[in-house]
């Protein structure tokens, strides 16, 4: 508590002394926090545990400084934004906490375990065991809460990186019982997508092929999901896997004094493969 004390007090003082920091407003942080959380997922991505450390406390920082804007605005602030989270944590877990806890005073509401016989009876939702079914009651809850999702598909954001999105709707859909019964039978529908997107390609309907495109892509990462595989992390292993090959290959090039434009491509698969052997 100390420490975030410090903290708000410095954010407090730049706010008031530091001309950069004085001029900053929600939309022109936006830019900088997305690249802090990239920064952090890329320290995540590489258990990179100083950089986690740091990272963190970057985002924070936007955090706590969106939290002093929106004070100065008189909407909220930062126990405004603690107390909201809070509130909504308690919600969310009533096989935690009793449900009459959400806007209670107390920091650490006494832990909730709802009758056996009964199950949850302030939701009717079933006494959650597992992490999946966690998951599951979370998606009713959030359809019940005054300001929480409309829909079920309504609470992934507009603004997420295409595969990602594509991830949360295919998971977000699973949660209300919408999947393959059978894992396998995916596959199927990947190389149904594969036989339709290479049909148009043939045809060269180039609006045809992007959307037959983004339907293959769908249906792979639905199988990536079904075999609970993130998509989005295999793939930065796959980019990073290239970047340390396609590097190698580029060493090599500045090494002989030949550039990449003058190699064949013979030349740069026997490179490659050199820079696979010696993962």
């Amino acid at each position: 508590m100390a420490a975030f004390g410090r903290l708000l007090d410095v954010l407090d003082t730049l706010r008031e002394n530091c001309p950069w920091d004085k001029k900053q407003t929600n939309e022109s942080l936006r830019a900088n926090t997305i690249e802090e959380t990239f920064e952090l997922a890329d320290a995540l991505m590489k258990d990179d545990e100083a950089n986690i450390c740091k990272e963190l406390g970057d985002v924070l920082l936007h955090v706590c400084f969106y939290a002093r804007i929106g004070d100065e605005k008189g909407q909220f602030d930062i126990a405004d934004v603690c107390d909201k989270l809070t509130d909504k944590l308690i919600f969310r877990h009533p096989h935690v906490y009793h449900p009459s806890q959400v806007g209670k005073a107390e920091p650490r509401p006494l832990p909730y375990v709802p009758d056996e016989a009964t199950g949850n009876e302030a939701d009717g939702m079933q006494n959650a065991k597992t992490s999946q079914q966690v998951i599951e009651n979370w998606e009713q809850i959030k359809l019940k809460e005054k300001d929480g999702n409309k829909s079920v598909l309504s609470g992934v954001p507009d603004a997420l990186p295409s595969l990602i999105k594509a991830y949360r709707i295919q998971d977000k859909a699973r949660n209300v019982g919408f999947d393959w019964e059978d894992k396998g039978d995916v596959w199927a529908k990947v190389r149904e997508e594969l036989g339709e997107l290479e049909e148009e390609l043939r045809r060269d309907d180039k609006e045809r092929s992007k959307e037959e495109l983004g339907d293959f892509l769908f249906s792979v990462i639905n199988a990536a999901r079904l075999y609970h595989i993130n998509p989005d992390t295999a793939l930065e292993i796959t980019n990073n896997k290239f970047i340390r090959r396609f590097n190698y290959i580029e060493q090599h090039s500045i090494k002989v004094g030949k550039p990449l434009t003058e190699m064949t491509l013979e030349e740069m698969d026997k490179l490659w493969l050199e820079a696979k052997k010696n993962e």
